[in-house]
């Protein structure tokens, strides 16, 4: 069953909530979509996420506090995870030099080549996702607002 077009889910919601719903539905949609897509072999999802993560910070590591911020995990679920993928290989957990109770993570060779081969897929199925869905103008106006988004959120 889908909501009518006019139904409005929050009583006055205005443009604010609207254009959050909208681009939280999206997401979602978008999301459920490229999860599904055969390019992740062989590694999950979530993994990809930490191994992007890595491979866009400086040297590949990343203090775990700070990782945690960029993946949309739980701390616990994260901590898990990356001891998952050092078991694997994937990445190596440090103690942090800056304060000995922290955790620095670091790519590996082996976690980087997975990385690019399977980022090279997944940035193809973006690719015939979104461009499907957005001309190149509207996907750089896209970009704009949600990094602008993201900026007024930062603390």
């Amino acid at each position: 069953m889908s909501p009518s077009p006019r139904a409005e889910t929050t009583v006055g919601a205005g443009p604010a909530v609207e254009a959050w719903e909208a681009l939280l539905r999206s997401q979602v949609a978008l999301w459920r979509l490229l999860e599904a897509d055969d390019v992740w072999e062989p590694i999950t999802p979530r993994e990809y996420d930490v191994l992007h993560t890595l491979g866009r910070c400086p040297d590949g590591r990343a203090r775990i506090r700070d990782l945690h911020r960029e993946v949309l995990l739980s701390q616990p679920s994260l901590s898990r995870l990356v001891e998952r993928m050092a078991e694997a290989g994937l990445v190596a957990r440090e103690p942090d030099p800056a304060d000995g109770r922290g955790t620095v993570v670091v790519l590996t060779e082996t976690g980087d080549r997975l990385r690019r081969r399977v980022g090279a897929r997944h940035a193809e199925s973006i690719r015939r996702t979104v461009g499907v869905a957005l001309d190149e103008r509207e996907q750089q106006a896209l970009r704009l607002l949600c990094d602008k988004l993201r900026a007024g959120t930062r603390t």
